[in-house]
């Protein structure tokens, strides 16, 4: 009778945290959050300045932006420090 196949991968975790690749894919994202989450506030507050008729709203676009950025990237930071345990 044949054997089943094993569907558990053979790599354990601990591999899979050492892997160079996955910490480049890590720390490479953690670079781009915040740069995206600034202009993406910006461009959001440049729609609202344009729909609204107003001239200040991608200042507040821009720092929410910021606020946000730096948030997800602590939040990630943390969650990578709890993973490397």
């Amino acid at each position: 009778m044949p054997e089943k196949p094993n569907l558990e991968p053979e790599t354990s975790s601990n591999a899979r945290k050492k892997d160079p690749l996955v910490s480049l894919a890590r720390y490479s994202e953690m670079g781009f959050i915040i740069p995206a989450a600034i202009l993406l506030g910006f461009f959001l507050g440049k729609l609202a300045d344009y729909w609204l008729h107003t001239r200040w709203l991608h200042l507040v676009g821009l720092l929410f932006g910021a606020v946000v950025g730096f948030w997800q990237m602590i939040s990630m930071a943390l969650r990578a420090n709890k993973d490397d345990k």
